[in-house]
């Protein structure tokens, strides 16, 4: 027999058991029921309990990602990991740690997937670290979620009580920020950046910018240049910097363009280099072979930073930017292509001369103040005059062959001469005197200097002197081409000397000889 314990029991279980076919029962029948209501009101109804819910809801977030929709770096990202790194992170159990070369200590940041708390005048804040994994397939809108180089994407969630919410966003967010400042003027890291390749078909891709600590020695003080031209590019560069209320009055972008050309090794790169160094700007190395398309140009352009040098070197092997004599072949190749839209289309977005002109000068440019844009080029007469004209490059700058002022510095830097041991060395005016027949670099000057490490100032003069004598008994001899043009009434006596032309008349009388 049953005790009245089981029987009990077993009555429960029964209750239980037609309890549960009493609610599936009841769901079912609202789900029959909500079948006869309109789509329409279905969705008015979940968006009103949304949002009842989301007011009811204590505690508001604030979503911070590494990077815009464009692909530029989300500054208050960065600040908010330096912050939390130097702030919050001293207690973790785990934290991401990374050291560059030019630091003296490593710096923590938050790893994914973990979150720390922080206080702000004794309000409670919680930080978590997200990432959103890469997805190779599915649509663009997808796509267009990665990084800036195709990996994953990375966000900071804040969370606090709503009732915080003016103290988040007007005090707590302008303190992130104004302490990372403080930090990275503590470090004064700078960074190098250059451009990925981005395939030709790649509409969605974001900006590919990588970059490396910049770290490039070159300054005004050791450059061998002529010490008036540095000065005149000195004062000019800190006139530019100290005028943001007068590009803003003359209603001007707050940008500035140089072409710098010269022969190779005339120092070009260390110039720019200095620059760099000089107002403590970050460098963006743009390589226009690894770009394809006006449009992917204009994604690198703004997802540049301010207070940065955007450097395309020896632009015109980069791109034919010579000038306009190929538009008659441009259009007949648009003619062929009519027949297939999606070529034609292809071709027309094309990397071009409009492109970078736009680039330099175009609505786009403006988008990123305080920011220098400098050209490189053996070869000025092979640009197109749309490209060298004032407001794109300008200021030109040319970088010749070495000179004395140029020399002595040179000597200043590798031989560790004072100026008063300079002039009273005979090698030296002899150099400067071959320096007037020869044309030799900076560069190639430096590179025997840096083949005489360890030897005497004397040993590596003389062989400087011994280098140049080469070099002139090598080089052509000089040309003297005399040309006599007989006539009736006159002869024409033209010689040319060292390449120059100088044009002689001598009237002769007929007859004479």
């Amino acid at each position: 027999m049953l005790n009245p314990s089981m029987m009990r029991g077993a009555m429960e279980l029964l209750v239980d058991w037609r309890s549960a076919s009493s609610i599936f029962a009841t769901l079912m029948l609202i789900n029959t029921l909500t079948s006869y209501i309109p789509l329409e009101v279905r969705m008015f109804a979940r968006k009103l309990f949304a949002h009842i819910f989301t007011y009811l809801k204590p505690t508001n977030t604030i979503i911070i990602e590494d990077s815009d929709t464009f692909g530029g770096a989300n500054e208050l990202y960065d600040s908010a990991q330096l912050y939390l790194g130097t702030h919050c992170l001293s207690h973790c159990v785990t934290v991401r740690l990374f050291k560059s070369c030019t630091t003296d200590s490593p710096l923590a940041s938050l790893p994914d997937s973990h979150t720390v708390n922080d206080t702000f005048q004794g309000v409670p804040i919680k930080w978590t670290s997200h990432k959103q994994e890469r997805s190779d397939s599915g649509s663009g809108h997808f796509r267009n979620r990665r990084g800036s180089d195709g990996s994953d994407r990375r966000c900071l969630n804040v969370e606090f009580h709503q009732k915080h919410r003016n103290l988040v966003f007007n005090t707590y967010i302008p303190h992130i920020l104004t302490e990372a400042a403080r930090l990275r003027s503590h470090t004064k890291e700078r960074r190098l950046y250059t451009n990925r390749y981005c395939s030709s078909g790649d509409d969605f891709h974001r900006s590919s910018w990588s970059s490396r600590t910049f770290s490039h020695p070159s300054n005004f003080d050791t450059i061998a240049l002529d010490p008036s031209l540095r000065e005149e590019i000195r004062a000019d560069l800190l006139r530019f910097v100290s005028r943001k209320d007068h590009y803003l009055r003359a209603g001007r972008a707050w940008k500035r363009g140089y072409l710098l050309h010269g022969p190779p090794g005339t120092g070009k790169t260390s110039l720019v280099a200095a620059i760099a160094n000089l107002l403590e700007f970050d460098v963006y190395d743009l390589e226009l072979t690894a770009v394809h398309t006006n449009s992917q140009l204009r994604r690198l352009l703004v997802s540049t930073t301010p207070k940065s040098v955007i450097v395309i070197e020896d632009i015109d092997c980069s791109l034919d930017l010579s000038d306009r004599k190929k538009k008659q072949m441009e259009e007949n190749q648009e003619e062929g292509m009519k027949d297939h839209p999606q070529k034609m289309s292809t071709y027309r977005e094309a990397l071009n001369l409009s492109g970078v002109l736009n680039f330099v000068d175009g609505l786009w440019s403006s988008c990123v103040g305080e920011r220098l844009m400098i050209f490189t080029t053996n070869h000025p007469e092979r640009l197109d005059p749309a490209l060298l004209r004032p407001g794109r490059m300008d200021k030109k700058i040319e970088l010749g062959y070495c000179g004395a002022p140029a020399f002595r510095m040179l000597v200043k830097n590798y031989l560790c001469l004072r100026e008063e041991e300079v002039d009273r060395k005979d090698t030296i005016a002899e150099i400067e005197r071959l320096l007037e027949e020869v044309k030799v670099t900076p560069a190639e000057i430096a590179e025997v200097f840096m083949g005489c490490d360890g030897d005497s100032d004397d040993a590596a003069l003389g062989k400087l002197v011994l280098e140049l004598h080469q070099r002139k008994m090598s080089s052509p001899p000089k040309k003297h081409v005399a040309l006599a043009v007989s006539t009736e009434k006159c002869s024409l006596e033209e010689t040319i000397r060292d390449g120059s032309t100088i044009k002689q008349l001598v009237v002769i009388p007929a007859g004479c000889s």
